[in-house]
This record gives structure tokens, C-alpha cells and sequence, in this order.
């Protein structure tokens, strides 16, 4: 849900009062600049480059069909909106859902059922992004859901899954989320699960676990998941299925329930923490049970959000119904028919064929689609560009104080969130693009408070090592990763990189010079941040691609030299990427250490990042450049819409993973458009922080 932009050249007029600080006259890269690398390589005798050269017909052509094609698909209000695919687990979830309340929608699940079997992966199981390796607690859900729905277990996939499963272990393998479930399903003793106690939530703040240190979407999940266990909820589950079938031991007979996530000896600790926790739980709870779960319902209905949900997320949304359920609230009741309307808002149906979405994207979409149409050529006067601005300026957050302000109190709210409303947890990633493209299309003074609102919340948001974290500052408390309920590993919500990026081309793009201390320390958290063999981590983007695409954008906006050493060794990096037919790929399991670099083939998406990097370092010229290019201009396209498999995402490394339907259209796009006002000279499509 974070955003990834990064800048190249900045517009050529200056705005009236830049970033409260003096504005650089050196700090924009001028589109002249960029055009001088260019002739530079060509009178040193750059290589040619091989195959079928790029011709201005061919690449206007295509332009302009992506162009019509993007336009075409805005709704009438000015917005974007794609669809957002994760893997088996949620369209298995919310069929898992549905037994729990009681409330089966035969049609529908099956149609889910079509495409759970549809995505099921030639191991038998299931994985977390296409053409994946089998993972353990997506193919327990998908089974379960599966047969949930009538699916024999006799039938060829189910036995093939079922295989799959007991080979890797069985289901005691499973994380701990999963065994929530199995828990509320009856298939697995609660001792299966981490003390997740409610009281928790009253804990003072310098208590070493309070909500405020771990992250929104673990704060929005964890809390009425934590009702869920100290009530020890059970799922009505009217048809009785169970599927103890795919324990390899009796689960009554497992004593190995809590696993170390991390193999530190902090986590070993917290295992016998959690021993004793189990053993004063229950005069916990007679104690302070009934005031721990009215705090945390009055946290949950004061941000349910409408039909966006808890958190606009799924896990947040699901986990408030079965509590609803488990507290006995009426199925009429305001706050039960509000949450499923949330939850059901996320399917996404075709033909006869359904899944759900993590969340939606809206402002995410609307932001990048604006970006993309701009730097093809389109400005403020076009009814494209004009009714999004339009749309974008009327979802900034001003009147709710969100729980970003646990670390950052004294600012005033000014960002964008992600979905279409999310007012307690603005995206700082989102609030820099929306930015962005807000300043580029040069509108006079309508944007003016908003930017100025913007920025100066992005910058209050910095963290003390300069860089940005997606929804908190100081968002930190690094050994929360280690309690065996995080397993997932993806507690926290730290600076990263990408995010940083996007903030630092925003405040160059808006005038904040180099020399500004905000800036400056973003760049030296940047450049602390490089791996070794010069790349950057990709934290919301798939991934060392995505992350170094950002780095760069980045530096080249607050006026880095790019003929840097770790300037150049980054773009020596994304050129021994380049694969044999052009372009660039990079696969989710990247995400492994020991799998970096593993590559399963280009991809559109993961092609532009890499060219817009290597163009933001002055390679516009480059034989990569145009071999990537080439390779753009010959996908295979719907239309504007370039077609992609891959998962190009990430929601958390090594769990959960992302297919933003929509970067396909306007990435592809963007790389063409930049690198056709480039390539050209035409300084009427300057470039932004992005």
C-alpha cells in the first residue's frame, strides 16, 4: 500500500514560496541537463544498439493508444481504480468466513471455489504469488474452503493438495494466523495459538508492547483479534466440516506449538514468556477482561470507516464481524451490516468465476494514472487531469487526528490514504505521489493549500533516521518482531527506501533544495541504505528493481551528482539485469536472501521501473535503454494494457504478495512517454520527482 515514485527533472518554473526554505537555483535537473548526457554518449561512440531501432512513428503510436486506452477508463468522478490481487488466502478466507457467521452464499463461493482451483500450483498446493512454491498456509485454507464448499476430498485436486500438504509437514506446520482459524474452527486446541490476550490493550505505553508500537494494519487486525482469542470465539460452521485429514499428528498430541520466528535468542525468551502467560491468564481475564474489550470495541467502531472498513483492509474487516458474531451483536445491527458490506465491497467477480481483493486502490491508482497521462503529454486543461486533480484534492485527510499522531502529535493531519477513504491512516508513500502530481500539472493557486498542508505533515513524519515509514514515525520497536505471534514478521512498519524516495522527490519537486536538513537527511538515509552490489531492498514494490528505480528518481531530484560512484555502480546493477529479450524481471522469492536475483522473465511493469531509473541517471541513450524500450514497444498489450502475470508487489516479504492490475497500464506508459520527451528534446514534458 505504499506508493513508489521517484523524480528526474523538475518543471521549469518556480513557485512562489518553495518549501519554506530558499529555493536552489541548481536544484531542478533541467530537461537540457538530461539531453547533454545524451549527446555526451553519442560523441564518445556509445554502442548501437542491436535489433529493430526505435522510431518516432512507432512509439507516438503506441503512446497514444495506451494514452486513449487509460483515459477511457477513468470513472466519471475522475478517479482510477484497479483491481488488486493477493493469492488463495483471502477468497479462502472469506469463504471460511461465511461458515463461521453462519451466513452461505452458495453462488458465490463457488464461483470462488472456481478460482481457487484455477490458481492451484503444479505442486499440488498453493502459493503466494504465480508460479510460486507451495506454501503451507494458503494451501490449508484453500483446501478447507474447498471443502467447505462441497469439494470431495476424493476428487484429483483435492487429493493433490491434500499430498502437498502432508509432505511439507502437514497442517501443524502452519503460521500462526492460520492457526487462529483452525482454532475457531475447532480443529486445532487453542494452546496451538500465541497468548494474544486482550488486556494487552491497556498496557501503559512504556509497557514493552502497547498498540502504538506495532503497525496500523498489525494494530487494526491484532485488536479484535484479540477479542477473538481471549473469548475463545468458535465458528458455527452449520455444516460440521472439518479437516483433520491434513495433520500428520493428532493435533491434541502436539506439544511444539510456538515457533522462534526469528532464531535469536530474544525470541526463545519470548516463548517462555508466553508459558507464563498462559499459566496467570485466566485471573487476567476475571480481572480486566470486561474493560479491555470495551476499549477495544470503542478503537474498532471509531474507525469501521463506512464501506471501507476497518483499516480498508480484509483481515481488520473480518476479524470486527466474527467478533461482532462472538459478542452476540444482531446480524441488523448498524455496525454488523456496515462491516459486511465492507467485506463484500472486496469481491471481484468475472463471469463465472470470483475473488477478493486485499483492499482497494483508488487514490493509489488515481495518483500513478494522472503521473503516466501527464508525462504522455496531457496538462491541467484536460478534463482527465482537471476531474482527477479534482477528485484527489477532496480525499485529503484535514479534520481526523490519526493514530499517527501516537509519534507525531504536534503536526496537522494533510496526507492522502490508500483506499478511497481511510482517514486514520493517511499513506505517506500515497500523500508524496498525489503530490507530485498535483505540482506538475501547474493549476495556479487551487493546489496551493493542499500542497502546503502536505508538506509539511510529510516532513513532521521523518523518522529520526531520516527516513519514512509507510502510515508511523519511529515505528521501530525492532525485538516485537521477535514474540511468537509474529511470525509473519512484518509487525513494524520501519523506514523503507521506496517510501523514502517518493517523500524526498516530492520536496525537490516543490522546491526544498539540497541543503535543506529534512532532505539531507533523507539522502543519507538513502545512501546508508545501499546493498553492496549497489542496488536498493523494495520494500512495497517487487524488489531490488523496484527499490533501486526509486533510489535514483530520488537523487536525481535533490541534485545528486549522478556521476556518483554508488550513482554509477546502481546503474551498472539494473544494466546486468537486463535479460536476454530486453527487458527486466525479478520474482517475488527474491524476497528470500538466498534467492536474490532469481528471475522466472520480464515483465512490463518491472521493465519501466528500470528504464526510468537508468534514464534518471542520464542513460537515455544507452543501447539498455533502447533494448528496453524495444522490448515494450513488442509485449504483448489489451489495448493500452500491457499484459502481466507476474506479481509485481509486495504487501509482506515472504507472506504476502501483490498484483496491482493497473501497473501494467500506466508504468509501461510512463517509460514510454519519459523516454520519448527525452530521446527528443521536447522540454514541453518536463519530469518530475517521480
Amino acid at each position: 500500500m505504499a506508493l513508489f515514485f521517484t523524480k528526474t527533472t523538475f518543471f521549469g518554473r518556480r513557485r512562489a514560496a518553495p518549501c519554506s526554505h530558499a529555493a536552489n537555483p541548481a536544484l531542478r535537473v533541467s530537461m537540457d541537463a538530461m539531453m547533454d548526457a545524451s549527446v555526451y554518449l553519442r560523441e564518445t561512440g556509445a554502442p548501437a544498439t542491436e535489433g529493430n531501432p526505435v522510431g518516432d512513428g512507432e512509439l507516438n503510436a503506441i503512446i497514444d493508444e495506451a494514452t486513449r486506452w487509460l483515459t477511457d477508463r477513468q470513472n466519471a468522478d475522475g478517479h482510477w481504480v484497479f483491481e488488486l490481487e493477493a493469492d488463495a488466502t483471502i477468497p479462502a478466507e472469506y469463504i471460511l468466513l461465511n461458515h463461521f457467521l453462519d451466513e452461505i452464499d452458495d453462488e458465490r463461493e463457488h464461483r470462488l471455489a472456481r478460482y481457487l482451483r484455477r490458481i492451484q500450483g503444479k505442486h499440488g498446493g498453493w502459493p503466494l504469488f504465480h508460479d510460486g512454491d507451495f506454501d503451507m498456509s494458503a494451501s490449508v485454507k484453500a483446501y478447507y474452503a474447498l471443502k467447505l464448499v462441497g469439494d470431495s476430498v476424493e476428487a484429483p485436486h483435492m487429493r493433490r493438495a491434500r499430498a502437498a500438504i502432508l509432505a511439507h509437514g502437514g497442517a501443524e506446520r502452519a503460521n500462526v494466523f492460520t492457526r487462529f482459524t483452525l482454532a475457531m474452527f475447532g480443529q486445532v486446541p487453542w494452546r496451538a495459538c500465541p497468548v494474544t490476550p486482550i488486556e494487552a490493550v491497556l498496557l501503559p505505553r512504556w509497557s514493552p508492547f502497547h498498540t502504538t508500537k506495532v503497525s496500523y494494519w498489525s494494530r487494526t487486525v491484532m485488536t479484535p483479534l484479540m477479542v477473538l482469542y481471549s473469548r475463545r470465539a468458535r465458528a458455527i460452521n452449520p455444516r460440521g466440516i472439518g479437516v483433520q485429514e491434513l495433520f500428520r499428528r493428532n493435533p491434541e498430541d502436539v506439544r511444539d506449538w510456538m515457533k522462534n520466528p526469528t532464531g535469536h535468542w530474544i525470541g526463545e525468551t519470548l516463548i517462555q514468556v508466553d508459558k507464563v502467560l498462559r499459566v496467570i491468564e485466566p485471573a487476567v481475564h476475571r480481572l480486566f477482561r470486561g474493560k479491555a474489550e470495551a476499549w477495544a470495541l470503542d478503537f474498532i467502531e471509531k474507525r469501521l470507516n463506512g464501506k471501507d472498513g476497518l483499516g480498508g483492509i480484509y483481515p481488520a474487516i473480518a476479524n470486527t464481524l466474527m467478533v461482532y458474531q462472538t459478542l452476540g451483536y444482531a446480524k441488523d445491527h448498524p455496525h454488523y451490516r456496515i462491516a459486511r458490506e465492507a467485506v463484500d465491497g472486496l469481491c471481484v467477480r468475472h463471469g463465472d468465476i470470483e475473488y477478493v481483493q486485499p483492499c482497494l486502490s483508488p487514490v493509489w491508482d488515481t495518483c500513478l494514472a494522472s503521473h503516466a497521462l501527464q508525462e504522455a503529454g496531457l496538462k491541467a486543461n484536460d478534463p482527465a487531469i482537471a476531474k482527477s486533480n479534482e477528485w484527489l484534492r477532496g480525499r485529503q485527510v484535514l479534520s481526523v487526528v490519526g493514530d499517527w499522531a501516537h509519534n507525531r502529535g504536534h503536526l496537522e493531519p494533510g496526507g492522502w490514504a490508500f483506499q478511497y477513504w481511510n482517514d486514520y491512516y493517511p499513506d505517506v508513500d500515497d500523500t508524496a505521489v498525489v503530490v507530485m502530481a498535483l505540482d506538475r500539472a501547474n493549476e495556479g493557486d487551487v493546489n496551493r493549500e493542499a500542497i502546503k498542508r502536505a508538506e509539511a505533515w510529510i516532513k513532521g513524519m521523518q523518522s529520526a533516521n531520516g527516513g519514512w515509514g509507510a502510515f508511523d514515525a519511529e515505528n521501530n520497536t525492532e525485538f516485537l518482531n521477535h514474540i511468537p505471534f509474529a511470525d509473519h514478521g512484518a509487525l513494524l512498519d520501519p523506514p523503507t527506501v521506496d517510501v523514502s524516495a517518493r517523500c524526498l522527490g516530492m520536496l525537490a519537486q516543490i522546491g526544498c533544495p539540497l541543503t535543506d536538513p529534512v532532505v539531507q537527511k533523507g539522502v543519507e538515509f538513502l545512501w546508508s541504505e545501499q546493498e553492496e552490489d549497489g542496488s536498493w531492498f523494495g520494500r512495497w514494490g517487487t524488489n531490488y528493481i523496484y527499490g533501486t528505480w526509486s533510489a535514483l528518481n530520488a537523487l536525481n531530484a535533490v541534485d545528486v551528482d549522478m556521476q556518483d560512484p554508488r550513482v554509477r555502480k546502481a546503474v551498472q546493477w539494473l544494466k546486468d539485469r537486463q535479460q536476454p529479450d530486453g527487458g527486466w524481471g525479478e520474482d517475488c522469492a527474491t524476497y528470500w536472501k538466498e534467492r536474490k536475483g532469481e528471475v522466472k522473465g520480464s515483465t512490463p511493469t518491472q521493465t519501466a521501473w528500470a528504464v526510468l531509473g537508468l534514464m534518471a541517471a542520464g542513460e537515455v541513450d544507452s543501447p539498455e535503454v533502447e533494448r528496453g524500450i524495444r522490448y515494450l514497444l513488442d509485449a504483448p498489450r489489451d489495448g493500452g494494457k500491457w499484459q502481466e502475470e507476474l506479481y509485481n508487489a509486495v504487501g509482506f516479504p515472504r507472506i504476502f504478495y501483490l498484483r496491482y492490475h493497473g501497473y501494467s497500464a500506466y508504468f509501461p506508459l510512463w517509460a514510454l512517454a519519459r523516454y520519448r520527451s527525452l530521446s527528443q528534446g521536447n522540454s514541453k514534458f518536463p519530469l518530475t520527482g517521480m
